[in-house]
């Protein structure tokens, strides 16, 4: 039977992988996953943010192999993508023309705060073992 541990070494490699993903997500639906109009390489500010996930991405599916000694990072990636998801929705509501939004990163930033987050519920170092 699979446990909570190997639910969040899954959890934490596809993830991370889509935060990797993150570049072509934006080719594909800009106005689900791109503030700026143009193509995402036009604009310094999210060629950054690409930057920042990626790196997280690649920190997460090494994370994978031992989530027990990156709890913090996790954490992060929890309540980051909590602040990350609420300041975008409030933003989109404001800016009807990001509506598109509210349907692409911001239930993704949430679905990834609600699994991790329910993974790393409840536990602590010790018994995040496997």
């Amino acid at each position: 039977m699979i446990g909570r541990y190997s639910y969040l070494q899954v959890a934490l490699v596809l993830f991370g992988v889509i935060f990797c993903l993150i570049y072509p997500l934006a080719l594909v639906w800009p106005s689900g996953w791109m503030w700026h109009e143009g193509a995402p390489y036009s604009s310094h500010y999210y060629m950054m943010i690409i930057g920042v996930y990626a790196t997280l991405g690649i920190m997460l599916i090494r994370a994978a192999a031992n989530p027990a000694a990156h709890r913090s990072l996790i954490w992060f990636t929890i309540w980051s993508s909590v602040v990350h998801a609420l300041i975008m929705a409030v933003q989109s509501l404001q800016n009807p023309e990001h509506m598109g939004h509210m349907w692409g990163d911001v239930p993704a930033l949430l679905l990834v705060a609600l699994v991790l987050g329910t993974l790393m519920r409840g536990t602590r170092e010790d018994t995040l073992n496997p």
